[in-house]
């Protein structure tokens, strides 16, 4: 009897691991499918000469050149470490924050206000601000990617803790856990994928407010060179930094959403 009743328990778990060993290749192939559907989109429209619009190779050859001369990578290197120090800052701070104003009402009524205030406004239009008050240095291109991964970040923190399952707060207070106990076994647990889905948004602002911020007096990053190629017509080189900025962004992004998995394993998925 014990070898039939586990026989059928094996059977039925291998369709399922083979379906999951299945769904990680077949996202890959469509991937790799919808990038050669957009490349050739592309190669179409660069064909058709639609506003002078450059062809892959003509942009995959500047970039050869870029790459060549180290003026890419020297690009690349500043503008990561602009957005890497700017995006670490503003998440390390809106954590913290974030379960303030959760877990206190009183700090909540205190800095509600401000955060849905600044949030109205956009980071880029603190840059005018951030020149006067801060010079013309790293200081305020750093600052001004800070508060756009911070707005983003201490938002989705807040609501985590708020939506915490008021369930599973109560069960711990019956079984004599304490609000210390409560707050880093469960509301920190429960929270997380919302502190990760921020951080990943946090991303994407940071990412999108760098060429901006570039603008203050820069010497070198993905975005200046951006605004330089602008000057001269140069569509190759501004294409040559819109590719590097999204590749960039994406394996960043994809980072987080591998630390999603890892700190959530618990989380049913789909």
């Amino acid at each position: 009897m014990t070898v039939v009743t586990a026989s059928p328990q094996k059977t039925s778990a291998r369709p399922d691991g083979r379906r999951a060993a299945r769904k990680p290749r077949r996202t890959i192939a469509l991937n790799l499918l919808a990038v050669a559907i957009g490349l050739g989109l592309w190669t179409l429209l660069a064909s058709v000469g639609v506003q002078g619009l450059p062809g892959p190779l003509t942009v995959a050859a500047r970039g050869g050149e870029l790459i060549a001369d180290g003026t890419l990578l020297g690009d690349v290197l500043a503008s990561l470490r602009r957005v890497f120090v700017g995006f670490a800052l503003g998440t390390l701070l809106a954590i913290p924050v974030g379960f303030l104003m959760g877990w206190y009402a009183t700090a909540r009524g205190l800095l509600e206000p401000y955060i849905q205030f600044f949030r109205t406004i956009p980071p880029l239009a603190i840059i005018p601000l951030a020149i006067v008050l801060m010079g013309i240095g790293e200081v305020p291109k750093v600052f001004v990617i800070f508060l756009a991964a911070f707005l983003s970040s201490v938002v989705s923190t807040f609501q985590g803790v708020v939506d915490v399952d008021k369930t599973l707060i109560n069960a711990a207070r019956v079984l004599g856990a304490s609000d210390r106990t409560i707050f880093l076994k469960v509301v920190v647990p429960a929270s997380t994928p919302f502190i990760l889905v921020g951080m990943r948004i946090g991303l994407g602002s940071a990412w999108g407010t760098l060429v901006a911020a570039e603008l203050i007096a820069a010497q070198e990053g993905l975005g200046f060179r951006m605004q330089q190629a602008q000057l001269y017509y140069d569509l190759s080189t501004i294409f040559v930094g819109l590719i590097a900025i999204g590749v960039l962004g994406l394996v960043m992004d994809r980072l987080l959403l591998l630390a999603e998995r890892r700190l959530t394993g618990w989380q049913e998925r789909r």
